[in-house]
């Protein structure tokens, strides 16, 4: 028996087979109807995940004690490596079906030869199915870089990053609402009041309002940050499609380009192929400084109000005027409530902010944090959510030595 990882697909792909070989009508259509109502059930309840396979998969009421006990023994937890069902003795008549114990590996050269030493008439050969483990999969995931994914495992990070809740707070607007604030609302006094003949018997009051925090999402698709860009890309989708305010998003090489309207009410695939499309410059060179003096004079006035906070995603490999990034960077980080810059290297315990771009930036960031794997994205999201709790203090800092870990600047 072969070892393996396991992930939920390739499961309910064996799922699938399973039930076939027990003579119930699931066909490939109804399979995929299964994956796609996955989207919106949570896996991790298995009672809503037994519920929707049994609805989606039974259509005989006689089936359904047959798939119950299918269900129970297939999506248990393993004891060991792994578990081999006999399909041959899995009847709906008998209680339980036969398990099988993975055979070792000192005795499959011998089971080889008695096999091969029995006669043509024997009984047809047991048909197994092997149930690889699918719990342990997503924390493998978390804590893969993005860089060594395979392309199945692509494929379940980005359902995993689908499924990530984003939350960035509220921030305190100018304006205020009727409440029960400490500040008085005099034009409803004088309303209110004014029915009981000027006696003040209501006293109303005003309270602050409050709103969700712009956020705006800064992209490097340069040669060197190619491993990351398409999953970096499904990032700025999941946070645009999760997010209730609206989410301004640019990616730059060796120039800007705003793409928020390709990432906005899309199907995925088809908006990453339109960004592919509008961007020319894709896996060029690196220039973020130019690109960051393009930000701020052509779009910052458009979206940098309201206390929005910046994401700027880049290993720091420029080979622009570090003169031109340290001026830009610091014009940037005035005018945003905060400046967050993501790097994929500092996942790496060896990695150093040694490189001209990184030294000019680095004294005019307010987080600098790793975002390599699924791990990292979860610690960001819980990051925002606390970013509207910390105060901000004077502009004026000394430059940051940092040496292989995440800097946050809590203002």
């Amino acid at each position: 028996m072969t070892t393996h990882t396991g992930n939920l697909l390739h499961n309910l792909i064996l799922f699938g087979r399973l039930l076939r070989a027990l003579g119930m009508d699931v066909n490939p259509g109804r399979m995929v109807d299964l994956v796609r109502a996955l989207d919106h059930v949570s896996i991790g309840h298995k009672a809503d995940f037994y519920f929707t396979a049994r609805s989606l998969l039974v259509h005989e009421h006689d089936d359904l004690p047959l798939f119950d006990q299918a269900f129970d023994l297939f999506w248990r937890k393993p004891a060991g490596e792994g578990v081999w069902l006999d399909l041959n003795s899995f009847r709906p008549e008998e209680p339980s079906p036969t398990l099988l114990a993975p055979p070792q590996p000192e005795n499959m050269a011998q089971e080889s030869e008695q096999e091969g030493s029995e006669e043509e008439g024997d009984e047809e050969t047991q048909e197994i199915i092997e149930i690889t483990r699918t719990y342990s999969q997503r924390e493998l995931l978390r804590q893969k870089d993005f860089a060594t994914l395979t392309k199945e495992e692509l494929t379940a990070v980005r359902w995993l990053m689908a499924q990530m809740v984003w939350d960035l707070g509220l921030r305190q607007t100018r304006r205020m609402r009727a409440g029960y604030g400490r500040q008085p609302d005099l034009r409803r006094l004088m309303r209110k009041n004014l029915r009981y003949g000027g006696e003040l018997l209501e006293w109303p009051s005003r309270e602050p309002k409050f709103k969700p925090r712009p956020l705006i999402i800064i992209a490097d698709i340069s040669g060197s940050m190619e491993q990351y860009t398409r999953l970096l890309l499904h990032f700025s989708y999941g946070l645009a499609e999760s997010l209730t305010q609206k989410v301004e998003s640019f990616v730059f090489s060796t120039r800007l380009t705003r793409i928020t309207r390709e990432l906005h009410g899309r199907d995925l695939d088809r908006a990453i192929s339109e960004v592919a499309s509008q961007v020319h410059d894709w896996a060029g060179g690196t220039r973020i400084g130019e690109s960051l003096k393009t930000f701020n004079y052509d779009w910052g006035r458009r979206v940098l109000g309201r206390g929005a906070i910046v994401l700027l995603i880049s290993d720091g490999w420029d080979r622009g005027d570090p003169e031109l990034l340290r001026n830009e960077i610091a014009r940037l980080h005035r005018t945003c409530h905060r400046l967050i810059w993501l790097n994929p290297l500092l996942g790496s315990a060896q990695y150093e902010p040694l490189t001209r771009g990184m030294q000019a930036a680095l004294p005019h960031i307010d987080d600098f944090l790793p975002v390599h794997n699924l791990a990292s994205l979860e610690e960001l999201a819980l990051h925002l959510q606390n970013v509207t709790a910390v105060q901000r203090p004077s502009r004026q800092r000394q430059p940051i030595a940092l040496k292989g870990a995440a800097f946050i600047n809590h203002r």
